[in-house]
């Protein structure tokens, strides 16, 4: 079978060649994507705010667009730094305003994590090795090249499109392939998609601590909500289609998901811990919150607790009352006083009595079913081994198993079951949400200052040694990395053929689907993936053509109010922003004749759940005014509805009767009906 196998791959041996070529180019160049740019820019003037852990910045950008960026505040990122070097640039967006000051029209693009950079060669060649599971070099030489995005908030198909050429070139070019040129590929892609992992949870940490800040922000509170509802998306398979209007209920979806996760795992971190007679300390962040959490042991309980019954269960760390390691510790300790009733109080306080504590683990609070350990300070080994069983199983079964449902049946099935039990059973093997766990905690050193700084330093050490992917640059370098690249940010926002090009083609793209059909856009969009991305059709921008995508931007805007009133509202005019309503109606009144179906439905419930005469008379305004066969079927229904006053059936009535004598978009049995009840015959 061996024998066979080595033939036939020698038989093939240039084709294998040329598809390795292809495999490496493939990988490559998807990080250097979405770069290439047009036209001009004038000088940049940068506007500030602040807050009390963060300083805010706004930098206008020629053509009618705004860069905001999130600098940290604290005086803790460095040794040596003083004044104002403290600072660290750690994300940015960008704002899409038409040039306007009028935040209905605005659109949200880019979102950039200033220490996510493009790797260097020998990162990218380490990342090719299968196996290698650590950290090699550092970035050293960043260059002048805008940082690459984590994510473009405009919902489109691209990564759709992008994951499946990626399957067609991993069945039909991989398949052909030996195991080495394989595994090389698929380990080069695996370590940056977790790259990118790692700083989409760096993003999401900074915006959830940003929401908590108190005062004028430059970016609002849906905005940012927005924001971390994309990036939660960005592992979904059909995340980036996800329409505007939903993003609200991915992000509430998924903070009750994570308070639940954390409170169920704080809880059961800290009732193991104290059982076993080791002490439990929750990390907080700035706003509060605590996704991490330390575990103690007193250096003065070792001595009477020697021979204790040690249960490992959710700590996953050796017996630390047996351990000679402990008795002889010469690590980090902490002093720390605490009442007859175990509570830590201050020094000064009646019956104090102070212990030295030692730090046995950190665990991560956020991820789903338990605790996971992230560092151990006895072994390095315990959290290297649990944060590569992940990647050795899906290495395994990728490459030298190549495990699937259908061709390996057993295996697949075992893996699945060994999955459930980690999962349920309260082992922390083999769980994906480590690489968000080390994301948040990494963020945390950056931004705790309350953290003793001998302490943050001993754990962002053992960080590093638990690292496995080759592109991750030490935490020390990121800050440097992150202010050369929000530099270059600056610089290329300036540039003619810089940021205001590419905002300009985005415009452009986006201007296709008010200026062609649907199936003229299907042929853009096959012609498109024919040539793999090489060719997308934009339009020319003309006065015309820029007013209708204001306009088209605006009842966007007006029907996601819309849309999510109707969604959450038992009554309007009590539980919701009532000025915001009448305004979005009154839009959608006056120029909504290309909102959609979901509109008037909203509309139609909006009015049922309303007593308010004027909320209903615009509700009736709007469905009138979309031009929209279900529109005036549900017009249609609230003139069929005995339960409804006859006022505003006559009312409906009436628009039904100018909509056919308009000659608006119905179905023919609604115009049959209508014309039946009115009299009248459309045109």
């Amino acid at each position: 079978m061996i024998s066979s196998s080595l033939k036939n791959q020698t038989k093939h041996l240039s084709f294998t060649a040329l598809a390795v070529l292809m495999a490496v180019f493939a990988v490559l160049s998807a990080n250097v994507s979405a770069q290439t740019v047009e036209e001009p820019s004038n000088q940049i003037n940068a506007e500030s705010k602040d807050t009390p852990d963060f300083r805010v910045e706004k930098i206008p950008v020629a053509g009618g667009a705004e860069i905001i960026t999130i600098f940290a505040r604290k005086d803790n990122f460095g040794d040596g730094m003083r004044d104002g070097a403290a600072e660290i640039p750690l994300l940015s967006v960008m704002r899409d305003t038409l040039g306007d000051d009028r935040p209905e029209n605005d659109r949200l693009r880019y979102v950039w994590v200033h220490s996510y950079t493009r790797a260097s060669f020998w990162q990218k060649a380490a990342a090719f090795v299968p196996g290698l599971y650590m950290r090699t070099t550092n970035k050293k030489d960043i260059g002048t090249a805008p940082p690459p995005h984590v994510v473009d908030m405009n919902s489109n198909h691209n990564g759709v499109w992008g994951q499946v050429l990626w399957v067609v070139f991993k069945k039909i070019i991989l398949g052909e392939m030996g195991v080495g040129p394989k595994a090389s590929a698929l380990q080069y892609r695996q370590n940056r998609q977790d790259y990118r992992r790692t700083s989409v949870a760096k993003a999401l940490t900074v915006l959830s601590l940003f929401e908590s800040v108190a005062g004028e922000k430059l970016l609002s509170d849906d905005e940012s909500k927005d924001i971390q509802a994309k990036l939660w998306l960005t592992d979904k398979t059909f995340g980036a289609m996800m329409p505007d209007e939903e993003l609200n209920r991915v992000y509430d979806t998924e903070i009750v998901r994570k308070r639940d996760s954390r409170g169920h795992n704080w809880e059961l971190l800290r009732q193991y811990s104290e059982a076993q007679g080791l002490y439990f300390e929750p990390m907080e962040m700035p706003d509060g919150t605590a996704r991490h959490a330390t575990v103690w042991i007193a250096a003065e309980d070792l001595a009477e607790n020697k021979g204790r019954k040690y249960d490992r269960r959710f700590l996953n760390i050796k017996d630390p009352w047996n351990d000679p390691k402990l008795a002889n510790w010469k690590g980090y300790t902490q002093v720390k006083w605490f009442d007859d009733d175990g509570r830590v109080v201050e020094s000064n306080a009646a019956n104090a009595k102070p212990k030295t504590l030692i730090p046995l683990a950190l665990y991560g609070l956020d991820n789903p079913k338990i605790p996971t350990i992230l560092v151990d300070f006895r072994d390095t080994r315990n959290a290297k081994r649990r944060e590569m069983s992940k990647r050795v199983l899906t290495d395994l079964s990728n490459t030298v198993i190549s495990l699937s449902p259908f061709g390996s049946i057993p295996l697949f099935l075992g893996k699945f079951v060994y999955d459930l039990v980690t999962g349920r059973r309260g082992i922390d093997m083999n769980q994906a949400s480590r690489i968000r766990s080390y994301a948040q905690l990494k963020m945390l050193l950056s931004l705790d200052a309350t953290l003793d700084a001998h302490f943050r330093d001993e754990i962002a050490d053992r960080l590093e040694k638990v690292s496995l992917n080759p592109l991750e640059n030490d935490l020390a370098v990121e800050a440097d990395i992150a202010r050369k690249q929000y530099g270059n940010l600056v610089e290329y926002a300036k540039k003619s053929d810089g940021l205001p090009a590419l905002i300009d083609r985005d415009r452009r793209t986006e201007m296709v689907k008010l200026a062609h059909s649907k199936k003229t856009r299907a042929v853009f969009t096959a012609a498109r993936f024919l040539s793999f991305g090489l060719y997308e059709h934009r339009e020319t921008t003309t006065p015309e053509l820029f007013a209708r995508l204001d306009m088209r931007r605006q009842l966007n805007y007006h029907e996601r109010v819309l849309n999510e009133i109707a969604f959450r509202s038992a009554k309007p005019e009590i539980d919701s922003d009532i000025s915001a309503l009448r305004r979005s109606l009154q839009f959608v009144a006056e120029h909504g004749e290309a909102a959609n179906e979901k509109t008037a439905r909203s509309l139609s419930k909006i009015f049922s759940l309303t007593d308010d005469e004027d909320l209903r008379l615009k509700c009736l305004a709007g469905l009138f005014r979309i031009d929209d066969s279900a529109a005036k079927n549900y017009l249609l229904a609230i003139y069929k509805d005995p339960n409804v006053a006859e006022r505003w059936r006559n009312i409906g009535a009436n628009y039904l009767k100018q909509a056919l004598i308009d000659g608006r978009k119905i179905s023919a049995r609604d115009a049959a009906a209508i014309a039946g009840m009115t009299g009248v015959a459309g045109n």
